[in-house]
């Protein structure tokens, strides 16, 4: 019993990083029908927002220098800042688009944003040592665990309620109910496509920021491609879940979480480091019972 709760504490650890990994994702693509895959880089972003350009393996500190209640809001001030410029510049001269320019203009930022923080950064690994005491043991009767792992699962339930509160009780959050259902519709009833996009690509930046600081607390450890396997789970955790579906992305992000935990569990040692073949393996059956997904949406076909 004591092994199937640990169990359950790892995978809803880890499920609570791929659900915030794919509701960044997935809000993007319900707004605006867009698979960002430049999301990685704003959590990348968020990482390297915490120390000055340096060369040496252990840089120095920027924001990382302050107390977690400030560090925390500062990050994601900065990524949902550069989540606004590059939807100003970038992705919103090209919404009226065809998807495959929009595609490649997420892939063009997303190498670009790799090269420039290898231009201000260098390639060199990097660490840093933020919210140690946060990698400390919690005991609870029998069942060990860190703290980082009650952090990250208790700060996820809290993001999800107040997005959810957010999508339900504001003004702005019903307006991006409704493009979500139908864009074009929205609009012609007074929705305003801008300042909707907009704040879909800021709440994105806030969670891709949250992403990097709970991969921080974990790892200490900086690359510019750092996020790319998290953000490659998120986007297989939406499709999961039903693409332009939030409640969808979550619980695909969950579920991905879930089952990667097991087998790291069930599966003999030597084969434990290919665990996430058989993962994806089991993704692909899943999508073979249910190819739109656990939640599909009945209008999948506008985009902005």
């Amino acid at each position: 019993m004591t092994t199937f709760l640990q169990i359950c504490v790892d995978a809803a650890s880890l499920g609570s990083l791929y659900a915030l990994a794919a509701l960044g994702v997935g809000l993007l693509w319900g707004v605006m029908k867009l698979v960002n895959f430049a999301h990685g880089e704003f959590i990348t972003i968020g990482a390297y927002a915490l120390i000055v350009p340096s060369g040496a393996v252990i840089p120095q500190l920027f924001i990382g220098a302050l107390p977690i209640w400030l560090m925390v809001p500062t990050m994601c001030l900065i990524v949902a800042v550069v989540a606004l410029i590059t939807e100003r510049i970038i992705f919103r001269p090209l919404r009226h688009a065809d998807p495959s320019t929009l595609l490649v203009a997420s892939f063009s930022l997303s190498f670009f944003l790799q090269y420039l923080i290898l231009l201000i950064y260098g390639g060199r690994p990097k660490s840093i040592q933020i919210g140690a005491s946060l990698n400390g043991e919690f005991a609870f009767g029998p069942l060990r665990t860190s703290w980082i792992d009650i952090v990250t699962i208790s700060t996820t339930i809290v993001l999800l309620i107040a997005v959810a509160l957010f999508m339900t009780r504001t003004r702005m959050g019903v307006q991006m109910r409704a493009a979500t259902q139908d864009f074009r519709m929205a609009r012609m009833l007074g929705v305003r496509g801008n300042t909707v996009i907009a704040t879909a690509f800021a709440v994105s930046g806030v969670l891709a920021a949250v992403v990097s600081f709970f991969l921080m607390v974990r790892t200490g450890a900086l690359a510019p491609r750092m996020a790319a396997p998290l953000v490659t789970i998120g986007f297989i955790a939406t499709v999961i879940g039903g693409m332009g579906s939030m409640v969808g992305a979550i619980l695909g992000g969950f579920l991905v979480g879930v089952v990667s935990a097991f087998m790291q569990f069930i599966l003999p040692e030597a084969m434990r480091p290919n665990r996430d073949a058989f993962v994806f393996a089991i993704v692909i059956l899943m999508l073979l019972v249910r190819p739109n997904g656990l939640i599909s949406l009945r209008s999948q076909k506008e985009r902005v």
